[in-house]
Parts: structure tokens; C-alpha cells; sequence
């Protein structure tokens, strides 16, 4: 058997013969919470569609990406250090030293800093 058929034509007819079971099989039981809007723990309130979001956790999301994605970058770098020589090991550290002075001047800016300031407000 070709392998193309297989990919192309044997595992999408699977795939929806697998969805469909699923479909047919799976238990139904809504209840009050799951047919909420949200789910993620608070209760909308009523008359009101979005609750506001504070840019702040936006901005400890982002930078714990960026800096996520800088300690993933050390695994290959350290693996790859005998063949990419001196050069290698600058661009590395070169990158790295631009991404801490980034996190640095956010640091400085104050855009790290979390307040609960809007959890005081929706508190009262």
C-alpha cells in the first residue's frame, strides 16, 4: 500500500469515523456552569459581556514568554558549543546580553510591577 493513500485518504476517513463516535457515543450532561459564558471561574455579571482586562497582565505574560523562549535557546546552544566554535558562543551571548538589557529596562519602567489596585476597586 502507498503511503501517500495512507496519508491522504485512510487517516482523514479514520479521523471522522473517529469524531462521529465521539459524537454519538460521548455523554451529554450540561449543567449550569458549562453553559456559562465564561468558564474560567468568575460569574459574569449580568447585562455586561466583557469584564475588563488590565494591560499589566499582558506585559508579565509577554516577558515570560521572551524569557521563556531565551532559556529554551540555551539547551541547543550548549549541546551545539564544540561545533559552532568562539563565533557561535558570541552571537549567543550577544542575543542574551539584548534580551536581559530588554527585561531590564522593563523592570525599570515599572511595567513588571503588579498592583491590586483594581482588585481593591471591585471589592467595595
Amino acid at each position: 500500500m502507498n503511503s501517500l493513500l495512507i496519508i491522504f485518504i485512510f487517516i482523514p476517513i479514520l479521523a471522522l469515523i473517529l469524531l462521529m463516535l465521539n459524537l454519538l457515543l460521548s455523554p451529554n450532561r450540561p449543567d449550569s456552569e458549562k453553559v456559562l459564558t465564561y468558564e474560567c471561574g468568575f460569574s459574569p455579571i449580568l447585562g455586561q459581556t466583557r469584564n475588563t482586562f488590565h494591560i499589566s497582565f499582558f506585559l508579565i505574560a509577554l516577558a515570560f514568554l521572551i524569557l521563556d523562549l531565551e532559556i529554551l535557546l540555551f539547551f541547543p546552544i550548549s549541546v551545539s558549543l564544540p561545533q559552532i566554535g568562539t563565533f557561535g558562543l558570541v552571537i549567543a551571548l550577544i542575543f542574551f546580553i539584548i534580551l536581559t538589557i530588554g527585561y531590564v529596562i522593563e523592570i525599570l519602567a515599572g511595567n513588571l510591577k503588579v498592583s491590586n489596585h483594581s482588585l481593591r476597586n471591585n471589592n467595595s
